[in-house]
């Protein structure tokens, strides 16, 4: 089936999920939205990110996606069992994927959550986590530095992200977990100096890996899979100015053809 997969995010961070579809599925081709002129969700209450997360999945279904992917920790918590009843297409989330891949890695069922202040608030992670295994002990801690280093560019200036990391993590630096979920996708851009800052000592789990292997999976089970051999061109749909986000889709995803297309939605 030649219908493109949806994904979508508040901003950026969505990119590091669509990257790994496109590299395990890469005769896929993708719609991405990046919601940037209401980004970061996770300040927003969860009834407001709820409307925009419906807005913006409506938006891709009209643009006959086959299957919506919700790259955005803060809109799952708020929005997906809504989503998974409106549509008659698949909606996978980036949580429980996360949730089991932090279940698989974990020795010491002691895990920690990096996530914004909705998503920890949510509790979501701490759900899904317990609806597996109910001895997990799960610390969670919300990293409002995080977002803006990666939406303003910054997350290449190793200097601002170790003083941002070390003001928000450094109570955690004792504590016995062995196990790191990045509970928000633009946080994987900061994936390398997390593990680094923890000394290496803790795995660090993006979910992206496990969302690209859940996608494949459902569309190998309804047979739902692009045909091969065809070249992709990706569209990449922005709400507001795209230029801070051209720029890091050419530096996180450079090996891809895409067009970009802006458009205006209130909020």
């Amino acid at each position: 089936m030649d219908k493109p997969i949806g994904v979508m995010d508040s901003g950026v961070g969505g990119l590091t999920v669509a990257k790994e579809i496109m590299r395990q599925l890469p005769d896929e081709r993708i719609i991405y939205f990046g919601d940037l002129k209401r980004c970061p969700y996770g300040d927003r209450p969860l009834k407001e990110v709820k409307e925009y997360t419906i807005e913006v999945a409506d938006h891709l279904v009209r643009r006959g996606v086959k299957m919506i992917v919700v790259a955005c920790n803060t809109a799952t918590a708020a929005a997906l069992d809504v989503l998974e009843e409106r549509y008659d297409i698949p909606v996978i989330g980036v949580i429980n994927p996360g949730a089991r891949s932090a279940i698989q890695s974990s020795n010491n069922h002691d895990v920690i959550v990096l996530a914004t202040q909705a998503t920890v608030k949510s509790d979501a992670y701490r759900d899904a986590i317990h609806h597996i295994n109910g001895s997990f002990r799960i610390t969670s801690l919300a990293c409002p530095k995080f977002v803006p280093i990666v939406e303003q560019l910054r997350y290449k200036d190793k200097v601002v992200v170790r003083v941002a990391l070390h003001q928000t993590l450094k109570q955690l630096l004792d504590t016995s977990a062995d196990t790191i979920i990045l509970g928000c996708t633009h946080y994987p851009l900061l994936a390398g100096e997390i593990h680094d800052y923890f000394g290496g000592r803790k795995k660090v789990i993006d979910s992206g890996y496990e969302t690209a292997r859940e996608v494949s999976s459902i569309m190998t089970y309804g047979k739902t899979h692009a045909a091969s051999g065809s070249k992709r061109n990706h569209l990449m749909i922005v709400n507001g100015d795209s230029t801070r986000f051209e720029y890091i889709l050419r530096d996180w995803i450079p090996f891809i053809d895409y067009t970009i297309e802006e458009i205006d939605l209130e909020g």
